[in-house]
């Protein structure tokens, strides 16, 4: 079974603390690392936007992936909010083995 960092970006901490306490609480998630300071530039309808923004790193099980992006959808306040699931190919055999066990409601 594989791993999957997910990146997702929020407006605040209030947001960014609600979404990681949810998924790591629902089991859809080992770790969600917040990382603050984030400063975005970006094009939103026709315009070239500047935001400040904290980024999640969500760590999950591979086959969590559409339940996590479910559940952030319902949770984010934005439109499009930013979900990129990437492959975590290489770790170490029991970090991984945990967090693939503490993405499954029966862990």
């Amino acid at each position: 079974m594989a791993a999957v960092v997910i990146h997702c970006t929020c407006p605040d901490a209030t947001t960014a603390e609600r979404i990681a306490t949810a998924l790591v609480g629902e089991r859809l998630a080992a770790c969600v690392q917040q990382l603050p300071g984030l400063r975005s530039t970006y094009r939103w309808q026709g315009r070239v936007e500047h935001a400040g923004e904290i980024l999640l790193l969500i760590k999950t099980a591979a086959d969590r992936t559409a339940a996590v992006f479910e559940r952030v959808r319902a949770l984010h306040p934005y439109d499009v909010p930013e979900l990129l699931a990437l492959d975590a190919r290489d770790g170490t055999p029991d970090y991984l083995d945990w967090v693939i066990a503490q993405s499954r409601d029966d862990a």
